[in-house]
């Protein structure tokens, strides 16, 4: 159906590896991968939160107001610019995304521990692939100060 390697054939198997970890940690997929970004990349202005999560700038404060509600990220005043402002994780907040990586981390392992040692040898190998292929996503993006390289 689909050539070998192709973007479909890696997309299916990231979506089903989504699948089994997603419901570990509790939050949403939005509230989720929000906070991972600010816990990957630090405080953000909301435009660019809800540019990077490619949802709207209304949703987006919205989100934040309920993670700010449930004591995940604050709002603050940005130094450069007074009018400014950037969502940044709490405490609280990273120590949640901290817990859900490595519960998530734990998961895969599982998985990956069950491979016969060739499999799991050959997914070594393939991570700096990925990794210089997410890496080559972000370089053709804009870019900000708060935004990772």
């Amino acid at each position: 159906m689909y050539r070998e390697g192709s973007g479909m054939e890696l997309l299916v198997v990231l979506e089903q590896l989504v699948q089994l970890i997603r419901p570990v940690g509790g939050l949403s997929s939005a509230a989720s991968s929000t906070l991972s970004r600010l816990g990957r990349a630090g405080p953000q202005r909301m435009t660019e939160l809800a540019q990077a999560q490619r949802i709207s700038q209304p949703g987006m404060t919205q989100l934040v107001t309920r993670m700010e509600r449930e004591g995940l990220v604050r709002r603050t005043t940005s130094t450069s610019d007074r009018r400014g402002v950037l969502v940044e994780a709490t405490e609280a907040g990273l120590d949640l995304w901290a817990r859900m990586r490595a519960e998530r981390a734990d998961v895969l392992q599982e998985l990956i521990d069950r491979l016969d040692p060739r499999d799991r040898t050959t997914i070594s190998a393939a991570l700096p692939v990925l990794t210089q292929l997410v890496e080559s996503a972000y370089d053709d993006q804009p870019t900000t100060s708060a935004t990772p390289r």
